[in-house]
């Protein structure tokens, strides 16, 4: 019998780039308790991507790259957390903001033409560094409190400091959201890392651990003046984030088929049979099946619309977040059922489930968080005209 895991799986190519994917998730897989265990970033796997041409998927195909449908990064993003969490998240970051680059133009030209084309060359990473420990999650609207003031002969010097900045260990340049005071408003710029840049090893967490999301401190550091970012681009809805809930998915998927191997091999010597006989059992295991095919089809659901409707991916956002609050929460249940039917050999750090455990929380503080989930689809319903 084929793989539920197979299921979304649509033609040669993609077949072709799931293998090949699965194969670096399966490196990843034997690497990912020492990177847990050390909180360590996974150099090693962002190397073994590079050479893959992982990095630049989503890239444009002018620059070089394979640009992939928002469905088809879903698909890989979900192979690569079944062997590494960390791994799949973090690179996530990346390659989902080159695919919201791509669709939105929102950079000048010249700036994600020359992006695209160090990635495709050099295997250069991006993120955009928002978060801080006054504001929160940037998707609350906090100002920042990091500031850009004009440089003498011209650019900016930003100051400030950015929390949860996923990838800082690799990347030789990111992003960064800054408050302007001579504008009163927000501006994002493009920093390299050098003077002024500073890392602080501040990433010792419960789950996620190989993510690299330390804080990043700028005094001061130096942006050119082509380096302020202030293309308007179009909105495509966030359907790039989908990469979020994709890794949890992998996670939860990975749960479940260790706890199914686990059903079918298990005999106590007080059975005849292993465990996968046991009534108990086969109904946890069919609760597991609902929670993950039902957010599994959501997730898939979401991203094949936002690839056919391109006109109307501002109205999908509702959707978009059902799916990260589906798949996210189920991910939590799934788990956690998986580790009631493996028992207490589930909390032994020489399996992955308790890895799992831990690093399926995290999609609780990753946006969209729920409780903005659940008012923006109240706000759909209550927005509806209604017959009569």
């Amino acid at each position: 019998m084929s793989r539920y895991i197979d299921r979304y799986i649509r033609n040669e190519k993609e077949e072709a780039r799931v293998r090949k994917i699965e194969a670096l998730a399966a490196r990843f897989a034997e690497r990912a308790e020492r990177h847990d265990r050390e909180g360590s970033f996974p150099f090693d796997n962002f190397a073994d991507l590079r050479e893959a041409g992982y990095l630049s998927i989503t890239v444009p195909k002018e620059y070089g790259g394979e640009e992939a449908s928002l469905r088809e990064l879903v698909l890989l993003q979900e192979r690569l957390a079944y062997g590494d969490g960390s791994t799949a998240l973090a690179v996530g970051w990346h390659v989902g903001q080159l695919l919201h680059l791509r669709t939105t133009r929102k950079w000048p030209d010249a700036a994600f033409a020359g992006l695209c084309r160090d990635i495709v060359a050099d295997g250069a990473m991006i993120n955009t560094f928002a978060s801080e420990a006054a504001t929160g999650s940037p998707s609350r609207g906090g100002r920042p409190e990091t500031a850009a003031v004009p440089a003498e002969g011209g650019g900016w010097r930003i100051t400030g400091r950015k929390t949860f900045s996923t990838l800082s260990p690799i990347l030789d340049r990111f992003v960064v959201t800054a408050y302007i005071p001579d504008e009163d408003a927000t501006g994002e710029f493009l920093v390299r890392r050098g003077d002024g840049v500073t890392i602080v090893e501040t990433w010792d967490t419960l789950g996620m651990r190989a993510t690299g999301s330390h804080d990043v401190v700028l005094d001061g550091a130096y942006a050119a003046p082509e380096c302020r970012l202030t293309g308007k681009g179009t909105d495509d809805g966030a359907g790039w984030m989908l990469h979020i809930p994709a890794c949890y998915m992998g996670i939860a998927f990975a749960a479940r088929d260790f706890a199914l191997n686990f059903a079918r091999t298990y005999r106590p010597n007080t059975m005849d049979k292993p465990i996968a006989a046991l009534p108990p059992v086969q109904q946890q295991i069919g609760e597991m099946e609902i929670a993950l095919r039902s957010a599994r089809a959501l997730l898939y659901e979401a991203a094949d619309r936002w690839d056919r409707e391109p006109e109307g991916r501002t109205s999908l956002k509702p959707e978009l977040g059902l799916a990260k609050y589906a798949v996210t929460n189920n991910a939590l249940r799934i788990v956690d059922l998986a580790m009631r039917i493996v028992g207490g050999a589930s909390l032994s750090r020489s399996h992955p489930l308790e890895r799992y455990y831990r690093d399926v929380r995290a999609g609780l503080h990753n946006p969209p968080m729920d409780n903005a989930v659940v008012a923006n689809l109240a706000a759909a319903a209550l927005g509806e005209s209604m017959p009569g």
